[in-house]
């Protein structure tokens, strides 16, 4: 629906005596004979004349020339006033999910200066998409495509930029000088390693060293977009690659220096014959499932943080402590990235309980069931899996843990509770801190099996907590 709905706009663009193209990564993908995640359309027409066309439209920035058309059941979109909201970058077109049927149509320009390093000082509306063309990031993402005419995909392309050649010898290229490029807008650095690692692309030599030495640079960008095209990263399905990408560019050192330093540092080979930290985490990278949850990602690249600050050898090579060095670590990395609060949590959550698994055969009932109602629980399962067979393989632990939450009902990791404050309130327990241990015990006790009843539990009660006179 969304690709007949962009050329039903070009089309309508045109009657009005208008160029109109599809651009960008829709046209990549399309080549690639990939579906394309949104179609985004360049035309010659200015934004308040596309306004004009399109009364349903409404402005993301439309100062640079960019607007969105909604389709019909998305044009009660509260609209945004064109000079409060913040411009489309070409970072934020690859990724528009959860906008529904809604395409970006941005004017023909030319930007002049990028002083902020993000946006431009100055654009200038042309009617040449030639001169549009050559202010983008990459030739891969710089093609133009006619969706009218027989055969657009033999005939219809427009490629300034030699993108269709680099597509087909599999290289991401910058269009123009690459520092230039970059200078514009340093997340595209990030960028250029996210499309090699996704397409399995070289990235090309004089690319590749323009991002070595600009990639100090990469702290101009805010830390959100930085999150977020590493989140990308972790979670197309090419994390390692990715990573290893980061690493030879020198952005790694840069954007997550904690797991750079895991270059290099031993473990003991019979836990881990696979190799030092670094080589363990890309493992884990490289068997995230597909799709993957961010949280579950970050998680598995953060697992091992807490790993190189606190190697030592004694009897044999030990990180003690490394779980809560870890939470301390991660938790310090999510604020610096700026995630939510429950993305933190959960991810938190996955670096402090990792390590439980190995004592889940040696569990009582009762802490067992409390582990494996964790919120998420099937995130720690998997990162738990991940980890097995980024080491020695052996899934021991994960089979059972599996099979006992299988075979347990989930009222019996979840029971209705026996006894509440009202009841040892009525049972004669004045109110306070002492509350929560007993509801404690007694839960424990519920959960071992132990107290079938309201009235064994009151009794329970009574016994292991005597009122006092």
């Amino acid at each position: 629906m969304l690709k007949s709905f962009s050329i039903s706009i070009i089309r309508t663009l045109r009657e009005h005596g208008h160029q109109a193209y599809l651009v960008g990564g829709c046209v990549r993908d399309l080549l690639l004979e990939r579906e394309p995640a949104d179609y985004d359309v360049a035309t010659s027409a200015t934004p308040d004349e596309v306004m004009r066309i399109f009364p349903e439209a409404y402005g993301v920035g439309a100062q640079f020339g960019v607007v969105l058309v909604p389709g019909p059941e998305q044009q009660q979109v509260p609209r945004l006033h064109p000079n409060l909201a913040s411009p489309a970058s070409d970072s934020a077109r690859d990724d528009k999910a959860g906008q529904g049927e809604v395409v970006e149509v941005a004017t023909f320009r030319s930007d002049i200066g990028y002083s902020d390093g993000r946006h431009p000082d100055e654009v200038r509306f042309t009617k040449n998409p030639e001169e549009d063309v050559r202010r983008r990031d990459f030739t891969i993402n710089g093609m133009m495509l006619d969706p009218l005419v027989d055969d657009p995909l033999q005939n219809g392309v427009l490629d300034f930029v030699g993108g269709r050649k680099d597509l087909e010898d599999r290289i991401i290229r910058a269009i123009g000088d690459p520092e230039h490029r970059f200078g514009e807008d340093k997340l595209r650095m990030l960028r250029a390693v996210r499309f090699a690692a996704r397409f399995g692309y070289t990235i090309e030599p004089v690319t590749f060293r323009a991002i070595q030495r600009l990639s100090p640079q990469i702290h101009q960008v805010s830390r959100e977009r930085v999150r977020d095209e590493l989140t990308r990263m972790l979670t197309e399905g090419h994390a390692r690659q990715a990573f290893l990408l980061l690493d030879e560019t020198g952005l790694l050192q840069e954007v997550l220096p904690e797991i750079s330093a895991m270059k290099g540092v031993e473990q003991p080979p019979q836990f881990h014959p696979e190799g030092d930290v670094f080589v363990h985490t890309l493992l884990l990278l490289e068997n995230l499932p597909h799709p993957c949850p961010a949280t579950l990602a970050w998680g598995a690249l953060l697992h091992d943080v807490g790993k190189p600050p606190t190697f030592r050898v004694a009897d044999r090579i030990r990180f003690d402590g490394h779980v809560d060095v870890g939470v301390k670590m991660a938790e310090e990395i999510c604020r610096r990235l700026r995630f939510s609060g429950d993305d933190t949590e959960q991810i938190l959550a996955l670096v402090d309980n990792h390590m439980r698994f190995g004592h889940a055969t040696r569990m009582s009932e009762s802490t067992f069931k409390k582990f494996v109602r964790m919120p998420h629980f099937d995130q720690h399962l998997e990162l738990h899996r991940l980890d097995c067979l980024a080491s020695f393989g052996g899934l021991a632990s994960y089979n059972f843990t599996r099979e006992k939450m299988n075979a347990l009902p989930e009222e019996a990791i979840r029971p209705k509770p026996l006894v509440s404050g009202d009841d040892l309130i009525a049972a004669g327990y004045a109110p306070g801190p002492r509350f929560k241990e007993i509801l404690s015990a007694v839960e424990d006790a519920q959960l071992e099996g132990r107290l079938p009843s309201k009235e064994v539990a009151l009794e329970f009660v009574k016994q292991q907590f005597p009122l006092t006179v």
